[in-house]
Formats: structure tokens, C-alpha cells, sequence
């Protein structure tokens, strides 16, 4: 059993090992060290491809970003950071220092002069998508530089250096740390810039680790104190980095499931015919779910009933705010005002107006139809005290169209059931009285036997 569980063993660990397709040694780390420098051609290319990313910021374009990405020489002396920590070289550690300072600080600059002079200063999506690092910054950091390491050292490399520049997005944050530098925005600025040390940081790692893993051949240092040192300040230098990314992470994640409650909560419990829920918000600072409501109007019993279901999403410390009738079109008109940007909003929200106020037209018709259903029991009593020989009362609106004119009258026709006879007078009693009583302009009374 224990040799073919070994045997097995082999076989799973003979598909992912990657030592075999090794290139040399040697070629791979010349190949690295050429890329750590900046000068001449490569700056002058860094310096391209950082205007070109932050245009692509600027427009909010994707296309542009991921092209500046692609020319982006910026792995180069962050590769060589990790390899140089890997084999133990500190003079290619120095020098791969020295150029990723220089690199980051043109890089920074650059973007700072675009973003100084360009007449399109509004943060776009694409630039605000990079001031908030989490923790799968990290984890994209780490594939990406594992990927960018075999890639380097294997044979057949393919696309992968392409793809690996895209994913880990070098150039965007830096260029969103020039754009925060040139409009005065600190959280702009240092948001950018630490999402840039997290790729740096998480690059060098995964790098180190894949070295490791491919067997380098380690130089010979003379100093080890030294060695464990620069070794304990890179430790160190991982967890700083990694722990407000931690703590941005666990508030999103958290975020992320309250919210993702809120629309169980509004999606199960606010369903009524009639009623349309158009938007809902969580508002963390006054812990309160609004929700805005066009069509039927929820009956105030009914948001409390309500109200107490919110305990069984998970969210016992929020308040309910329905917002609907007049209330919702207030709130629809003033949307309508602040999101003139695009057609189709404008489009949309006007037609919500105008199905809101179509809806309580209706509702409104509704209404005076079916009070009288129930106004027919409410006054039964009074009825039978004064009259007492009428047996029935029915109340409803009726619209009376004439064949000649096309003319239309709209009046409230009372039947009465009555046992016994009525005078004319008593008639014209009954008939003022249900007149009054209904609150009608015109009353019609026809008395049954």
C-alpha cells in the first residue's frame, strides 16, 4: 500500500515539476539583471508609457491602460529584486533597489506633469478603482510574480510576461499617485502609492519563492549576520505591507455581506402587487436601510411587520426607511436632476416620474370607488336607527354617459332595500341625508321594495 501510495506520489509530482524545463541558469539571470537598469532607451519608454496609462486614466479607458501596461519596463528591477534576494546577491539587490526608486520617482513625476496641465481633471472610474487596496491586490501580486518567474526561467514562455504585466497593473496606481500629487488629494496619493508597494512587495515574494523552488544556485556571502538581517528586514517589510491591506479586505468582505442581506431582505419582504421597488441603500453612519417604493402605497402596520423580519437577515441593528407616494417623486425628480450626464438616465428616471404619478392618478380613482364599499357598513347602523324599515344599503360612483352629446356625468347612486313605504318626503330626507353623508356633489336614490 505504501508503495503505491509513493508511487502515486511520483507520478502527481512529476507533472508539476518544472525543473526540467529550466532554461540556464546564467542566461536567465543575465536576462534579469539587463532589465533592472533605467537609462537611455528604457527610461525614455517608461516615460512613454506612463502618459499613455494616464490617458487611458484620463478617458477612462481600458483599451489604453492595458496598452501602456504591456510596454510598461517596470518588472524589470522588481524581478530583480526577488532573484537577487533568492541567490543571495546583494550587489544586484542594490542596484535593483537603486533603479526602482528612480523608475517610481519619474514614473510619479510624469503622471503629475500630465495630470497638472490636462484640462480633464474629474477621477474617473478606472482612477478611483486604484486608491482602496485590499487583500486580493496580494493574492493577484503573488500569481502574477510566480507566474512572471517561471515564465522568465522556463522554456516556452509564450504570452506569459504580457498577461503577467496586465494582471499586477504596475502602471495605473502610479499614475493615479501622480494625478492624486497634481490635484492636492493625499487620499488619492498615498491609496495609489500603497497598492504600488503591495504589487512591489508581493512581486519580490512570489519571485523569491519561485527561485527557491527552481534551485538557484546561491552566491557565496562572506557576511551571514548580514545576510539574516537584510533577511529579517524583508519579513518584516511582508507583514507591514500585508496588514492594513488585512484590515481593508475584512471591512469589504464585511460590507459586502450586509449589503448582499439588505437585497435578500428587500427581495423576500417587500413584495406587494403594485408596488415596484426602484432603489435601495444602505446607510452605514445612521444604520439605515432606505428603500424608495413607486405604485400601491405599503401601509405603515405593514413596514413594521416588516421591520421585525430584519432579525432574521442579520441585521438587528438597522433601521427600515420606506420612502413612497409623494416622498418617492420628490426623490425620483431630484435623481432626474443630478444625473443629467447621460440621456439614457434622464430617460429612465422621467419615465419612473410618469409612471409614479399615473400610478397614484389611479390610485386616487381607486379610492373613490371602493369608499363607498365600505362606507355602505359604516352607516348601515345610523340607517337602521333612523329608518328603521330599510333592510339594505349599497353605495357605488357611477359614470353616465349621454348617447345624444357624449357627454359624462358622474354622480353616487344609492340603492336602498326598503320593507316597508316611504312618503315623498322621507325620500327627500333620505336622499339629503345620504348625499351628505357620502360627501357628494350628486346623489341618486332608488329605493327597492
Amino acid at each position: 500500500m505504501t508503495e503505491h501510495t509513493t508511487t502515486l506520489w511520483q507520478v502527481v509530482k512529476g507533472y508539476f515539476n518544472a525543473i526540467p524545463d529550466k532554461e540556464n541558469e546564467e542566461e536567465t539571470i543575465s536576462q534579469i539583471s539587463s532589465g533592472v537598469a533605467f537609462h537611455g532607451a528604457n527610461l525614455w519608454v517608461l516615460i512613454f508609457a506612463i502618459f499613455i496609462a494616464s490617458l487611458g486614466l484620463n478617458v477612462n479607458s481600458t483599451a489604453v491602460i492595458i496598452g501602456a501596461m504591456l510596454i510598461s519596463p517596470l518588472m524589470g528591477p522588481i524581478i530583480g529584486m526577488g532573484l537577487a534576494i533568492g541567490i543571495n546577491d546583494l550587489e544586484l539587490l542594490k542596484r535593483s533597489v537603486k533603479n526602482y526608486l528612480v523608475a517610481t520617482g519619474i514614473s510619479a513625476l510624469t503622471a503629475t506633469l500630465y495630470f497638472a496641465i490636462t484640462p480633464l481633471n474629474e477621477a474617473q472610474s478606472e482612477l478611483l478603482a486604484r486608491t482602496s487596496p485590499t487583500l486580493y491586490d496580494v493574492l493577484i501580486a503573488l500569481c502574477g510574480g510566480a507566474a512572471g518567474i517561471l515564465a522568465l526561467s522556463t522554456k516556452g514562455k509564450g504570452n506569459v510576461i504580457p498577461g503577467v504585466a496586465i494582471a499586477t497593473a504596475l502602471m495605473p496606481p502610479l499614475c493615479t499617485a501622480g494625478y492624486g500629487l497634481a490635484v492636492g488629494s493625499p487620499s488619492y496619493f498615498f491609496g495609489a502609492l500603497y497598492l504600488y508597494f503591495i504589487n512591489t512587495v508581493f512581486i519580490c515574494l512570489a519571485t523569491f519563492v519561485g527561485v527557491r523552488m527552481l534551485k538557484f544556485e546561491h552566491k557565496t556571502f562572506e557576511d551571514p549576520q548580514r545576510l539574516s538581517k537584510v533577511r529579517r528586514y524583508i519579513v518584516a517589510i511582508v507583514i507591514l505591507t500585508m496588514l492594513p491591506a488585512t484590515y481593508m479586505t475584512i471591512n469589504i468582505i464585511r460590507q459586502s455581506v450586509v449589503d448582499n442581506n439588505a437585497r435578500r431582505f428587500v427581495k423576500n419582504e417587500l413584495v406587494f402587487k403594485g408596488t415596484q421597488i426602484i432603489s435601495q441603500n444602505l446607510d452605514e453612519k445612521s444604520k439605515t436601510l432606505n428603500v424608495v417604493a413607486v405604485g400601491r402605497l405599503i401601509t405603515k402596520s405593514t413596514i413594521d411587520s416588516i421591520r421585525k423580519q430584519m432579525d432574521g437577515y442579520k441585521m438587528a441593528g438597522y433601521k427600515l426607511n420606506v420612502i413612497q407616494g409623494y416622498q418617492s417623486d420628490s426623490l425620483l425628480l431630484r435623481s432626474q436632476t443630478l444625473n443629467n450626464a447621460t440621456l439614457s438616465g434622464e430617460a429612465t428616471n422621467q419615465k419612473l416620474v410618469e409612471q409614479s404619478t399615473q400610478i397614484h392618478d389611479l390610485e386616487s380613482q381607486l379610492a373613490q370607488y371602493t369608499r363607498y364599499e365600505t362606507m355602505g357598513k359604516d352607516i348601515r347602523n345610523e340607517l337602521r336607527a333612523l329608518y328603521p324599515t330599510i333592510s339594505t344599503v349599497t353605495l357605488t360612483r357611477v359614470a353616465e354617459s349621454n348617447v345624444d352629446s357624449a357627454a359624462v356625468r358622474r354622480y353616487v347612486m344609492a340603492v336602498v332595500g326598503n320593507r316597508g313605504r316611504f312618503s315623498n318626503t322621507d325620500r327627500q330626507k333620505l336622499q339629503q341625508w345620504l348625499k351628505t353623508r357620502a360627501k357628494a356633489d350628486s346623489l341618486r336614490l332608488i329605493i327597492t321594495q
